[in-house]
């Protein structure tokens, strides 16, 4: 994709809406609706890196209630004309194809990689990447079986929806709170991950979510890792101009 002048491409990432309760989380709502009102002039895409939910499960006919103003930002978007593309996260790896259908946004759910004015990216969310999050990495197997999602489905949304909203709040294995700390340059596994995708081929910008910490590491000859931060704590996010990338705040 070459980036028309005068056009940049964002992106976000763990908005985690409806944590810890959707009364509390609803002027993060508002602010997050702001910035993308504030973009779509000069946004030529936008990448969404997960968890934009605390909680989201599709079952055949229904979603979750609420989030309105972010979805109907998001369709107002998506048919202008501006491409959006989400990554699932941990929180709302349970996503399938309503954003698609209702939106028109192409939903992933590994990292991909963009090309962008000759600057390739590796995008996506962050979660089980790299090495170590042994017990994620087990649980993440178990919730995205195709049984494990079948048998939930059985369960009624007044019964199911708050009890996962209830787990992905108080379960730290889950929801990351634990380890939202900076680690180092050379414990990010992330970062660490980043170095090992380098040794296969080359990538400018590695870009994700999931740690809750905006930073920038240099990974390798002229590659950087990039970590968006959140929309909790930091209100960070993401741009790249054609030229350069940079993780800026949102007042």
């Amino acid at each position: 994709m070459e980036i028309p002048k005068n056009k940049k491409i964002y992106f976000a990432s763990d908005n985690h809406l409806g944590a810890p309760t959707d009364e509390a989380s609803k002027p993060r709502e508002k602010k997050f609706v702001r910035w993308l009102d504030t973009i779509k002039e000069d946004a030529a895409a936008i990448f969404l890196l997960g968890d934009l939910f605390d909680f989201w499960f599709e079952y055949k006919h229904v979603v979750p209630k609420g989030f309105v103003r972010t979805l109907g930002k998001l369709a107002e978007i998506s048919d202008s004309g501006i491409p959006i593309y989400f990554f699932v996260g941990n929180h709302d790896l349970w996503m399938n194809n309503y954003f698609e259908k209702e939106l028109n946004i192409p939903v992933y759910h590994q990292p991909k990689e963009f090309t962008f004015n000759n600057k390739v990216f590796l995008i996506g969310h962050g979660d089980g990447l790299g090495p170590g999050d042994k017990g994620y990495k087990r649980m993440k197997k178990v919730f995205i079986h195709p049984f494990s999602k079948w048998l939930y489905r059985w369960l009624h949304p007044d019964i199911g929806v708050p009890l996962a909203k209830h787990l992905s709040v108080k379960n730290k294995l889950i929801s990351g709170d634990e380890d939202a700390k900076f680690l180092g340059e050379d414990k990010e596994w992330l970062a660490i991950y980043a170095k090992r995708k380098l040794t296969q081929k080359h990538y400018d910008y590695f870009v994700f979510g999931h740690r809750h910490l905006p930073m920038e590491i240099n990974v390798g000859k002229n590659a950087s890792y990039f970590n968006l931060g959140d929309w909790i704590n930091y209100y960070t996010y993401g741009v790249f101009d054609g030229e350069k990338f940079e993780v800026k705040t949102f007042d």
